[in-house]
C-alpha cells in the first residue's frame, strides 16, 4: 500500500492526480517564494500565512491557505514526501471528491483549533494538519474497517504515526494544534468518507489492460534506447533526495 510501484513519474501523476497536484503546488510555491524570492510571491506568502489575529479580523481564507505554504525547502519536502507515501492509497480508495473533503477538512479543523487555542499573535504554515488527517483515516480503518487495510500496513501506519506524534511534542516550531486536531479531524471525518462503496487499495486497479493481448513483433525494438524500469521508478526519489540535501545545507549556509 505504501511502496510505490509506478514505473515513471508520468504514471504516478496519471494514477494519483490530486496528490501530484498538491506536491507540485508545494514545490512551485517554495521555488517562487524562497528560492527565487519574487516580490509578488512574497506578498502571496504574507497574504496566505495563517495568523490568528488577522483571521479573527475576518480574513477567514487564512484557515485554508496555510495548507499550501511551507517554511522553507525542508518543510515543503518533508510534507510532500509524506503525502506521496500516504496519499495515493486514499486517493484511489476514496475517489477525488471525498479525498479532497477529507484532506482539506482535516487541515481546516486543525487550523480552527489553532485559532481557538493559540494566542492571537500565533502564525503558522504547512500541510501537516491535513497529512495528520490522513493518519486519522488510516487509524479509523485499523480500528473499525479492518477489511480495508491489512495488518502489515496497519503496523506501518501506527509506527510512523506514533513517531510523528512524539516528534510533534519534542521538536520546536511545530504547530501542535494542527497535528493533534488534524488527526482528530481525519478520524471524525473517516466514517463519512469511508462509505460502503469504498474498497481496499490495489495497485492492480491502476493497470490499464491492453485491448490486444496478442504478441506482436516490433522490427525497431532493438533500435530503441532502453532505460531500466527500476531506474525510472527511482528517479523521483533521487531528485527528492538531492533537494533534501540542498535544503539541509542551505540552512547552514545562511
Amino acid at each position: 500500500m505504501f511502496i510505490r510501484n509506478e514505473r515513471s513519474v508520468k504514471e504516478f501523476i496519471r494514477y494519483y492526480p490530486l496528490v501530484s497536484a498538491l506536491v507540485i503546488i508545494h514545490l512551485v510555491l517554495w521555488l517562487f517564494i524562497d528560492f527565487l524570492q519574487l516580490p509578488l510571491a512574497h506578498d502571496l506568502f504574507n497574504w496566505g500565512v495563517g495568523n490568528n489575529y488577522l483571521i479573527s479580523e475576518g480574513e477567514y481564507w487564512r484557515l485554508i491557505t496555510p495548507i499550501f505554504l511551507h517554511g522553507g525547502l525542508t518543510h515543503a519536502l518533508f510534507n510532500s514526501f509524506s503525502l506521496v507515501l500516504f496519499g495515493p492509497a486514499l486517493e484511489q480508495m476514496l475517489g477525488k471528491t471525498k479525498f479532497i473533503v477529507a484532506y482539506f477538512g482535516a487541515g481546516l479543523i486543525g487550523n480552527i483549533a489553532a485559532l481557538l487555542i493559540a494566542p492571537p499573535s500565533y502564525s503558522h504554515v504547512g500541510a501537516s494538519g491535513a497529512i495528520f488527517g490522513l493518519f486519522g483515516i488510516y487509524v479509523f480503518m485499523i480500528s473499525f474497517r479492518k477489511h480495508l487495510i491489512d495488518p502489515a500496513n496497519g503496523q506501518i501506519v501506527m509506527t510512523i504515526f506514533i513517531i510523528g506524534l512524539v516528534m510533534t511534542f519534542l521538536r520546536p516550531g511545530i504547530n501542535i494544534y494542527a497535528h493533534v486536531f488534524g488527526f482528530i479531524g481525519g478520524f471524525v471525518l473517516a466514517p463519512l468518507v469511508l462509505t460502503k462503496s469504498v474498497v481496499g487499495f490495489s495497485p492492480w486497479r491502476n493497470v490499464r489492460r491492453q485491448d490486444d493481448h496478442s504478441i506482436q513483433f516490433d522490427p525497431n525494438r532493438w533500435n530503441k534506447r532502453r532505460i531500466s524500469p527500476k531506474l525510472k521508478k527511482n528517479i523521483i526519489w533521487v531528485i527528492l533526495g538531492i533537494l533534501v540535501v540542498f535544503g539541509i545545507l542551505g540552512r547552514f549556509i545562511r
